[in-house]
């Protein structure tokens, strides 16, 4: 069970930092991934770690940014959101998955296996 917690209302220019819990160890190698879901839009990715190469990956709206980390001894993640647009306003997602994959689909949604019930981020302009 994973729980996504740090959304709020923030002007623009503004920072927020998202987390997810999970309760349960999260898989060796497994992606740590964030979405985000926009009204009347469908999800979309937001940026993702890869546990087993410590890379990261960025949307390019989001690229220099927003940063994604971890904290392996906590089973959580983080997303740290600065120079906020309200282009940025969402329910944001954190998600994973019980098994290691390949790099060309960690940014599908359809990959990830657990996900959180959603944080919502609203940004003011």
């Amino acid at each position: 069970q994973l729980q996504a917690s740090g959304g709020g209302l923030v002007q623009s220019g503004g920072s927020l930092r998202l987390s997810c819990a999970a309760s349960q160890r999260t898989n060796s190698g497994a992606p740590m991934g964030w979405f985000r879901q926009a009204p009347e839009k469908e999800r979309e990715f937001v940026a993702a770690i890869d546990t087993f190469t410590s890379r990261t990956y960025y949307a390019d709206s989001v690229k220099g940014r927003f940063t994604v980390s971890r904290d392996s001894a906590k089973n959580a993640w983080y997303l740290q959101m600065n120079s906020l647009k309200p282009a940025d306003t969402a329910v944001y997602y954190c998600a994973t998955r019980s098994a290691r994959i390949i790099t060309s689909y960690i940014s599908r949604a359809e990959v990830y296996d657990y996900w959180g019930q959603g944080t919502l981020v609203t940004v003011s302009s």
